[in-house]
């Protein structure tokens, strides 16, 4: 038998209850972004880039064809806006929307986290 005396352990605090599908707001937003190139458009526009040559050079190996088609969406979703300048030839222009810029600072980290070294990521994991 030991002399030594157990120390109390600090008392738990209740959990707050989850609510799952409240967690899983998040999943269409993610699938969206997750899209081949979607992320990849936006960051270029966050970077600078406001013409499709200025996307297409920036996004290195998409079609034109599907780069037109995730240009669309990204506007659809009200994420980019679409800007026709009625010069001779006429330009246009894609800059990102204040809500397409905070879905970029959301998901920096995000971006961050999944650069680390595969064991570390297999660390946290655990």
């Amino acid at each position: 038998m030991s002399t030594r005396a157990r120390t109390p352990r600090p008392r738990r605090t209740a959990a707050p209850a989850i609510d799952e599908g409240q967690c899983r707001t998040y999943v269409p937003i993610l699938e969206f972004i997750g899209r081949r190139w979607m992320a990849a458009i936006l960051l270029a526009g966050a970077h600078g880039a406001v013409r499709f040559a200025d996307y297409r050079e920036s996004v290195v190996g998409i079609s034109d064809r599907l780069l037109t088609v995730r240009l669309r969406e990204l506007q659809e979703r009200e994420l980019l806006r679409r800007e026709v300048i009625p010069t001779t030839p006429v330009q246009i222009r894609y800059r990102p929307t204040e809500e397409g810029l905070e879905l970029v600072r959301a998901i920096q980290p995000l971006l961050q986290w999944s650069r680390r070294p595969a064991q570390e990521q297999e660390r946290s994991e655990d």
